[in-house]
């Protein structure tokens, strides 16, 4: 019997979309109205080496006539409950606690099984105030969690260890393997970037647009790094995309770009900055995967000097949460300028993976609070308590402030840019956690 856990909670608080996270593809139907999911659906999960079977249940409903379809749902669900060696309980971290979910949390405690409660739609900074309800289920804290953009998976991973059976083994999954995703517009020239890479005619190519539909990952190896390299159909722009095939291809770009580590976006330089680009990219960066810009067909351009400018002022601009985009210009029909994009993959690979270790974290931050404190509001001042970095790729810190809410955009760009500028993390994306509360390690001595 494989390791199982069953996801539960109130309908519409993200369980299938968790549950299409956890097994790596849309398996389970996701919509805004609630009660979608009615039968319990099953897939196999992997999350960080941990594999497992995963259990997408509907929602448990409180008020349920005999008979109903809401009460034969539940039925089902509690099947699956009777299944799973651990439940997560799913709440909505915006909304706060709710009767339902009080409800549904006594009707999980009948199972007798673990339970460990998530905060969903915890995404951003700023964690939700009404998270700090769900306390009151007797689960202990709520672990935030966005299932939407994948935030919090690595202290999930850490919390299902423990109940895992006996036995069972993590996977060295934290792959070897380099997942780079190669994407763009259609015909900018993905696939004869990935056939000069891998020095083999693998992807058809031509001058028609849209010839690559399916993601296509193929192994191959970077100076010893073993490298799953996935070439990717071209996307369009949305208004322009046909119903059907094309669709679908469009989805399986978007699963490729969540599940890659880098992401390289082969531009056709000869044409100009479009916006269907810079969606792209700003879909990487909210994923935090790591952005390569190629300025592919570069030995058409006339005006080097003057395009490369302009298409660094339009990143800079646009995507300015992650300064340092490198951009490189590439041919990929004559094979130019492989070898520094390579280069550029590694070194930003590397970054993306970096840990900082609190002491130093902590000593910078006393500098940069000491140098240029935080504003002072409605007569109060806000004070930095403590900051310590809770994983990587993309590299993502807590910083505990007296007064969250209140810390501007503003401070927290200037914390953002004090921490590329000291630890090397130009080039990646960083995410903040703010949490309110005092040093939670001030027994142990800061300053």
């Amino acid at each position: 019997m494989p390791f199982t856990l069953a996801i539960a909670g109130r309908p519409n608080v993200g369980k299938s979309t968790l549950f299409n996270r956890l097994i790596g593809k849309r398996m389970a139907l996701v919509d805004d109205q609630p009660g979608v999911t009615r039968d319990w659906r099953e897939g196999e999960g992997l999350l960080f080496g941990l594999r497992f079977r995963a259990l997408d249940t509907a929602g448990l409903e409180d008020v349920r006539a005999k008979g109903s379809i809401a009460a034969r749902t539940a039925l089902q669900t509690e099947q699956a409950l009777t299944q799973a060696h651990v439940i997560l309980l799913i709440v909505d971290g915006r909304a706060g606690l709710t009767p339902e979910d009080r409800a549904i949390a006594r009707e999980l405690r009948k199972a007798g099984k673990p339970i460990l409660l998530l905060a969903n739609k915890c995404e951003g900074t700023r964690l939700p105030a009404a998270m700090d309800e769900a306390v009151a289920l007797g689960f202990g804290d709520p672990l935030p969690i966005s299932a939407t953009h994948g935030d919090g998976l690595v202290d999930l991973y850490e919390k299902l260890l423990p109940y895992r059976p006996e036995g069972d083994e993590v996977e060295e999954e934290t792959d070897k393997h380099l997942i780079i995703a190669i994407a763009g517009r259609p015909n900018a020239g993905k696939s004869t970037l990935v056939n000069q890479l891998i020095g083999q005619d693998r992807m058809l190519t031509g001058p028609e647009p849209g010839l690559t539909r399916d993601a296509i990952p193929i192994s191959w190896a970077y100076r010893g790094q073993p490298v799953r390299l996935v070439d990717t159909a071209g996307m369009r722009r949305r208004a322009r995309v046909e119903e059907g095939l094309e669709r679908l291809s469009v989805q399986e770009t978007l699963r490729a770009i969540r599940l890659a580590h880098v992401v390289i976006l082969v531009l056709d330089a000869t044409q100009p900055f479009d916006k269907q680009d810079l969606v792209i990219a700003r879909h990487v960066v909210e994923e935090g995967r790591v952005l390569i810009v190629a300025l592919n067909k570069w030995d058409k351009v006339t005006q080097k000097k003057a395009v490369a400018a302009e298409i660094q002022a339009m990143a800079g601009e646009s995507l300015a949460q992650v300064a340092g985009v490198p951009l490189v210009p590439i041919c990929a029909v004559k094979a130019e300028g492989l070898d520094k994009l390579m280069k550029e993959t590694m070194r930003l690979y590397e970054i993306w993976n970096k840990r900082i270790s609190t002491g130093k974290l902590n000593r910078w931050l006393e500098a940069m609070e000491t140098d240029h404190p935080p504003p002072i509001t409605a007569g109060r001042r806000i004070k930095l308590r403590y900051i310590t970095q809770v994983k990587s790729r993309p590299p993502t810190f807590s910083l505990w402030v007296n007064k969250p809410v209140d810390l501007p955009e503003s401070y927290q760009r200037f914390l953002t840019r004090g921490l590329r500028e000291s630890f090397g993390l130009s080039g990646v994306p960083i995410r903040w956690q703010l949490k309110k509360s005092e040093n939670p390690y001030e027994e142990k001595g800061r300053r």
